[in-house]
């Protein structure tokens, strides 16, 4: 029977850099995957050029950037591997990259670059990677076997440690499953209820009817969502689709956003409309259309006059209520979503294996040999690059005490 020093399920970012590491610092690593292709979520990230961290993370304060019952958990692994230190690493294997805005890094060739790269550390580990291999079970060790058995379809396989960096529920069409959060359940760890995060959200069809027809129309908004101290707000890209709203801002907004509660939109967060409006009146006797589209996107104008009959004349016309209201509508646009676009649009999974059940310092969980990295775990960032980050962090934390604790 094959027996290893460490083997980890799940060939993604955190599997696949834990897996390096860890061989690297001289254990023999089996990584399995029951995929036939391995990194598919890096593979499609970033429109294919993969935002792989972002450099303004702040370590000190990882729940600024991060959402969890307990933000505070991601900050030992962030702390000890920083953006920095991956950027040395993609360095080091000539990865050309660039700076989109607000910290993000992309690949400026394609997110294949990262891939080889994770490959290649694991080559230097001597690391084996299976696919197309799913484990059917897993027994923990007992007084006469003090290795994790694992019944794959490729044949029973022991283990010293088991990693468990099976990423979340989203983007069930590469792959995605539950298997990580079972095997959570079969050992007695608490799970925080799972949903879908960085997700488009939805509308009723009648009543979205007046704005489907904006659908591919993408402009600059203030987005924000809660209340008092629970309110978060984002300066970012808004895209109108169909049957709702997506863009950055709508996603990054969509992991704070709560069912039944509404999200409040300023449409022009660079103009002071009511002035601007009223100084239309006085100066243009164009159409308030017309008017309104210097302000904002033209099919955005047409779409809210279209709705009143009082904005649809020309500018000295229009009353100044009708003014004030439609100042009112499009920079504190208050709407409710009906639901999100669900895990098949979903770019990561909220929720995960409780962090009160795992040691932030090391990965292990509370089943002594069992650890758990990346998404599976209940810590989830923000849209551009934080998550990435933390899969680097939270792989590299384990493949540190890994080696602590066997090579000792």
């Amino acid at each position: 029977m094959n027996q290893w020093d460490v083997v980890i399920v799940g060939a993604g970012a955190a599997g696949l850099f834990c897996a390096g590491v860890a061989g690297q610092c001289g254990l023999k690593v089996l990584v399995i995957d029951h995929s036939d292709k391995i990194a598919e979520k890096i593979r499609i990230s970033g429109g294919g050029r993969c935002n792989f961290t972002n450099r303004l993370l702040d370590a000190s304060a990882p729940q600024k950037h991060f959402i969890s019952q307990n933000p505070h958990f991601c900050r030992s692994a962030l702390s000890r591997y920083s953006p920095q230190d991956f950027i040395d690493l993609v360095q080091k294997h000539g990865i050309a990259f660039h700076e989109k805005h607000k910290g993000q890094l992309f690949c400026d060739h394609s997110a294949e670059d990262i891939i080889r790269m994770l490959l290649a550390e694991c080559q230097a580990g001597g690391v084996e990677i299976r696919t197309g291999c799913s484990v059917k079970s897993v027994q923990a060790p007992t007084e006469d076997n003090t290795h994790y058995t694992l019944g794959t379809s490729d044949g029973p396989v022991q283990t010293t440690t088991l990693v468990v960096a099976t990423g979340g529920l989203s983007i069930p069409k590469i792959g995605a499953s539950d298997w990580g959060y079972r095997i959570a359940s079969q050992f007695g760890l608490r799970l925080v209820e799972r949903r879908p995060g960085l997700v488009p959200l939805t509308f009723d069809g009648v009543g979205w009817a007046p704005y489907a027809q904006l659908a591919g129309l993408a402009l600059p908004v203030g987005i924000e969502t809660g209340e008092k101290k629970g309110r978060m707000h984002f300066d970012e890209d808004l895209l109108f689709t169909h049957r709702g709203l997506s863009g950055p801002g709508v996603l990054q907004i969509s992991s704070y956003w709560q069912e039944g509660t509404p999200i409040r939109l300023n449409l022009a967060p660079e103009v002071n409309l009511p002035e601007r409006l009223q100084e239309a009146k006085l100066r243009s006797k164009k159409l308030l259309a017309n008017e309104l589209a210097t302000l904002v996107p033209s099919r955005l104008a047409e779409a809210w006059v279209g709705q009143n009959p009082a904005l649809q004349r020309p500018c000295p016309d229009v009353p100044d209520k009708a003014l004030t209201q439609l100042a009112e509508a499009l920079s504190r646009w208050s709407l409710t979503p009906t639901g999100s676009e669900g895990y098949k649009k979903a770019e990561v999974t909220l929720g995960g294996v409780d962090t009160r059940d795992v040691s932030s310092q090391t990965m292990e969980s509370k089943q002594p040999g069992l650890y758990f990295i990346g998404e599976v775990i209940d810590v989830t960032g923000w849209l551009g690059g934080y998550n990435f980050q933390w899969a680097w962090a939270s792989a590299h934390a384990c493949a540190q005490a890994l080696a602590e604790k066997l090579l000792a």
